[in-house]
Parts: C-alpha cells; structure tokens; sequence
C-alpha cells in the first residue's frame, strides 16, 4: 500500500473513501466540517441518524457516485474523555480492513478530523499520522502463506492523508516514512515468528537475516558449532544438542555514516525457534505455539529492517548490532539432562536443573559474546523467557528489567507510549542469587517458581559486566495477539521499543 499525501484544502481530496474520527455524541457539522466542503452531500447522509460514534462503531455514509468523494466511512472513537492511542489505533485497523471488504482501492484521511481527533487526545499532530499510517498497514497484515484458498479481497493499494494546508510539512512526512518504516519491520517480524518450526529453522532464519544486511549493506556474519565452541558459548550449545538442527547465531551490523569508531546500541535476541521444553518436556496443550519461542530475535531482525528503510537520510549517531541467537530444544540422545552442569563463556559454571530454562543459557552466552565484541553502549536483550512474567503481569504486557535508570525509564516510556506495554520490575540480586545457588555449581539454571521472572532477570545479569548500561525484556506475554491490528498470532512486539534505543535523544515518542 502506498502512502500518498493531498495538500491544497478539501477541493483537491479525492478517494474511493474517506475515514472520518467521531467521537460520542458529535455530528457531521462537528466531525467532518473541512470535509463536508468536498462532500456536501455528508450533512444530510441518512446513517446520522443511527452513528451514535461509539467506540469501535464504523457507519459508511454514501453520496452520489459521480462526487470525487463519494464514501465517508465514519469511525467511532467513543466518548472522548475516556479515549486513548489504543482505541485509536484499533479503530483505524477495523477501518482499513472494512474498507478491503469493500474492495475499496484508495482511502483517504481526513487530514482536519485527524488533528482535531489528536488535540482531544493530547498528542501532536505528526505523531498521530504516525500511529494513524502504522495502524493502517497492521490493521491489513495478514498471512496466508499456507492457505490454498487465500483471501478474495485484496487491500488497497493507496493511503492518502487528505491536508487542509498548501504543503505537507516535513515533520508530517517525517512521522509517515517512521510508520512504513515499523511496519516493514513488524511485518517481518510477524512473519518469521508465524511460520512453522519445520520451516524457520535456525539457518533459515540466519539466511533471512543476512538477506535485511545484504538489502541495505550492512555487516553480517554468523557462528554455527564450531565458532560456538571455539568462543566457549558451552551453555549456548547444550540447549542446542538434543536437536538435528544445528544452532546458528547471526549478527547484522549498521553502521551509519559519521558513526564509524563510536560504541554501538546492542540488541541480543532469543531465538529458539522450537522449544520442546527439551528432557523437561512441555505439556502437549499449547506446545505448537512454541514455533514463537524466537519472538525476541524477530524482534531485534524487525528493527534492523526497521533502520535499514530509515537509512540514510535518518539515522542513529551510534552503530547498531542485532544479535539473534537462535537453536531448538529438542529430547534426544544428545539433549542436555537435568543435572549436567556446563561453563559459560564467562566461566561461570551452571547446573542445568530444568532444561526447559533454556533461553536464559542461550541469551547468557550472546551476551557474554556481545559484550567481549563491541563494548556496548547500550546492551538490550529480548526475550519470551518466562511463564512467572505472564502470571505477574498479565496478556500483553512485558517485565522490564535495567541496571541503568536512564535506559530503563526511556525503555518504559518507549514502551507504553507505542503500544508495546512493559512494567518496571525489581533486580533483588541477592534474594535471587539465594534461590540460584547450587550445591555442585556456580549457580543452577532455575530457581523456585515464586519470583520466577526476577530470578531470570537476575541469572542473566550474572553475565552482564560492571558499568553497562543493559535492559532486560521478558515479552513472554505479549508475543501473540488478536485484534484489530494483529491478525491472530505473532505481535512483532518490541520492534518500536527496541528502535527507540538507537537514538540518544529520543525521537520517535509520542510528544
């Protein structure tokens, strides 16, 4: 879908619809005033009369079909004291699929009904054309790559926000190629997480990841078992060895121009891409959702998709190093057992109690790795690592872990401000060294299950050094969704968060 832009007032609108935001108890002459100049046939549309605009209400008012604007589909926001982004962005999402249904080729916005629709809501206008074209393109994602019947609507090809003024101002341009830029890196996201295990295996993945670097000229490399082990990443490999997959770990490298020599922002991804629970076994109810046990290193691929789109006329000051670590935990004769004890790469020994702990050994040894590479800036690992995270905080929402009160606050901002709900919670090292000891080991891999997910948190941060600024995100709850602007399974959550990390002053929150 393209996105276009109509300046020069009401007089030079045109589409096959037009989206207008109407909250509770407005009416045409309230909503749609600039656009009633182009449809003035909008006033006395008969579906007035039973558009109350109540939340994720939509009324599609029609005009004579000979009119440049012939369609007007209103969205309902709801009462407007109690509106926010969310019901927003689920209300353009169940727009755009109503318009496809339609088979409606070019929908338009209407520009004055968006920044009234913004200023009830307390943000800037460009921020909103932000949330406004990114919730359009989620809002339409869908996939079908296994259907043999696939959908019979397609979605429209143009998007077009309709202006009042004589020019589109930079800042509005701006917020829209932001919006196509997170889609693109959502999109991916969503689609390597919804593709089944037997087809993303680890060096596919590796292959997609090294197709972003190739598209937008950006560094990769990859270690396969022998660079593991020759790094010493022995907790890395034993989540690795039950499997017939081998584990690949792919590294992309964005370097803008004028940031050569500076320390990078580093992004370290889980990348189980099954997880079977190993010898600890899952449950069969629910285990085929572990297809999405690699959501964190989707995540971190999304950004880098993300910048690359971006690049180069907006860019970070730093390099951005996306790290996926990606394996399957598999039982097999070779898999790892409860008991077996292995040294990190920071030789730390670690007694494997629960091999179904397997994403905190993976992520310990990325992290050592990342950290012994690049000399972080800013290190950020991304996770669905625990169950305890979803019973502590419900669906959709992650744990934020930070050694850094600056990093974790913007993180948390990011977050809650983009759609991607996280909550702050505590690193009570000592209580959870406590739970971690081991009799035989430097510490074991799983402690009790009261405190689970800041224990992880915790383990983790046993192979993170001294003065780094690092940020952990436990998304176990917020990997899959369904509504309005997510088809049902993954989420892609954590590529705005994760995004908003590469600049130093941030420039991509809601203001």
């Amino acid at each position: 879908m393209d996105i276009r832009f109509q300046a020069g007032g009401p007089s030079q609108w045109k589409a096959d619809v037009v989206l207008s935001f109407v909250f509770e108890g407005e009416n045409a002459e309230t909503a749609c005033s600039a656009l009633a100049e182009r449809a003035p046939w909008l006033g006395i549309a008969p579906a007035w009369r039973d558009f109350r605009g109540h939340k994720g209400e939509l009324v599609m008012f029609y005009g004579p079909q000979a009119m440049e604007v012939s369609r007007v589909l209103g969205v309902g926001l709801g009462k407007a004291d109690k509106s926010d982004l969310t019901a927003f962005r689920h209300a353009v999402g169940s727009a755009l699929r109503r318009c496809r249904e339609y088979d409606l080729e070019t929908v338009g916005i209407d520009g004055a009904s968006l920044a009234r629709t913004a200023e009830k809501l307390g943000v800037g206008f460009d921020a909103l054309v932000r949330e406004a074209v990114l919730s359009a393109f989620l809002g339409l994602y869908r996939y079908e790559r296994w259907m043999s019947k696939k959908s019979e609507h397609a979605d429209p090809r143009r998007l077009s926000l309709m202006l009042e003024g004589e020019y589109v101002e930079d800042a509005v341009r701006a917020a829209a190629r932001m919006a196509e830029a997170e889609a693109a890196g959502l999109m991916l996201a969503r689609d390597v997480v919804n593709d089944p295990a037997n087809v993303m295996t680890p060096s596919v993945f590796a292959e997609k990841a090294q197709s972003v670097a190739s598209k937008y000229g950006m560094t990769f490399r990859v270690l396969g078992p022998s660079e593991l082990a020759a790094e010493g990443m022995n907790a890395y490999l034993a989540v690795a060895r039950g499997s017939s997959e081998e584990p690949r770990m792919a590294v992309v490298e964005y370097v803008p121009k004028g940031a050569e020599g500076r320390e990078p922002v580093v992004f370290v991804g889980k990348g189980l891409c099954f997880d079977s629970g190993g010898i600890s076994l899952k449950p069969a109810k629910g285990m085929e959702d572990m297809k999405g046990d690699m959501s964190g290193a989707a995540a971190v691929l999304g950004v880098m998709e993300a910048l690359g789109r971006l690049a180069p006329s907006l860019a970070p000051k730093r390099p951005v190093v996306g790290v996926m670590a990606m394996a399957e935990n598999m039982p097999g004769g070779h898999a790892t057992r409860p008991g077996d004890i292995v040294v990190a790469k920071n030789g730390k020994s670690v007694e494997i109690v629960n091999t179904d702990a397997e994403g905190r050994l993976v992520l310990a040894d990325a992290l050592c790795w990342a950290q012994e590479q690049y000399r972080p800036f800013r290190l950020v690992d991304i996770a669905t690592l625990t169950g305890a995270c979803a019973v502590a905080l419900g669906l959709g929402a992650a744990g934020l872990f930070s050694v850094s009160e600056e990093l974790g606050a913007a993180l948390h901002e990011a977050g809650t401000t983009l759609g991607e709900r996280n909550w702050r919670l505590p690193l009570w090292t000592s209580t959870s060294l406590e739970a971690l000891k081991s009799p035989c080991a430097d510490m074991v891999n799983s402690g009790p299950r009261e405190g689970g997910a800041i224990n992880a948190a915790v383990f983790l941060q046993q192979f993170v050094g001294e003065g780094i600024a690092w940020a952990h995100i436990d998304m176990a709850a917020a990997d899959t969704a369904d509504n309005p602007i997510n088809a049902k399974g993954a989420t892609g959550f954590g590529v705005r968060t994760l995004l908003s990390a590469v600049w130093e002053k941030e420039k991509t929150l809601l203001q």
